[in-house]
């Protein structure tokens, strides 16, 4: 004889299935699938077809019992270790998880509600209860106390102040970044170029006291020579290059003014005019 149940509105199908899981007292492990399948079809057929997306969402899960209980009548597939394998254990894992979901988030949602019963107060000691220190025996604290044991202790110190020196940094110097301006060296091979018309690189390079001034320098030249405001020209190979200034020796018009201009700095009077 089949059985009727009259079931009231559901979140989703998997809140259906615990419902009915629970109401027919039915261990969640070991589900009937054919008994719970055909209560849940009986469910949606008895629904509010017009409500499309949530009809979609229990009709797949009518789908997925339906495959289920076919597959319940089949022999059972083994997977790589040979064991059977159940068709339900998937459903078992989704139903778990609501499950878990759900009793967290009652329990939150009662949290929320019993919020607004709690009240706190601030602390209320008197001032000069807050501010009792009590006294240090001295004796006490120090009793059993060494000198033997003292050193033990500021030798163990030591020497994990000493693990934590980085061997190989802890001899480095300190290092101050260098300011070495692409403005004031363009300044200074333009204005250097315009005066003695013409120079060598190689000179040029040699005057340079660090290996950023010779880097920075190196860049100028080849700005320099992009914008046409000096040539270079090389008569061999790995032979000395001849730097030759393409301005009039009387033009004052910097490319460092142009570069300072752009990132927003005053144009200064250079140190090489």
């Amino acid at each position: 004889m089949p059985i009727e149940v009259k079931l009231e509105v559901f979140e989703g199908p998997l809140d259906l299935l615990l419902h009915l899981i629970d109401k027919n007292k039915i261990d969640i492990y070991d589900i009937p699938i054919a008994e719970i399948t055909d209560q849940y079809l009986a469910y949606v057929n008895g629904m509010d077809h017009e409500d499309l997306e949530t009809t979609s969402e229990f009709m797949v899960m009518a789908a997925t019992l339906i495959d289920i209980k076919c597959r319940m009548l089949l022999p059972r597939e083994v997977d790589d270790e040979g064991e059977e394998i159940d068709p339900r254990a998937e459903l078992v894992r989704q139903l778990l998880e609501y499950k878990e979901y759900r009793a967290i988030s009652q329990e939150l949602r009662e949290c929320s509600e019993r919020a607004g019963d709690v009240v706190t107060r601030g602390r209320c000691l008197p001032e000069e209860v807050e501010k009792y220190v009590p006294p240090v025996d001295m004796d006490e604290l120090l009793d059993g106390v060494t000198l033997s044991k003292l050193k033990e202790i500021f030798d163990d110190v030591m020497r994990r102040s000493e693990e934590k020196v980085d061997p190989i940094r802890s001899k480095f110097g300190h290092i101050e970044r260098e300011e070495v301006s692409l403005p004031d060296k363009l300044d200074y091979v333009q204005i250097t170029a315009r005066r003695r018309r013409r120079i060598s690189f190689r000179s040029l390079l040699q005057k340079q006291h660090t290996k950023m001034q010779t880097i920075v320098t190196f860049l100028a030249v080849l700005e320099l020579m992009k914008l046409g405001k000096i040539t270079c020209e090389q008569d061999a190979n790995f032979g000395d290059i001849i730097i030759d200034s393409a301005e009039d020796q009387h033009e004052t018009s910097l490319v460092g003014d142009a570069y300072r201009a752009e990132a927003g700095e005053t144009p200064v009077m250079s140190d090489y005019a």
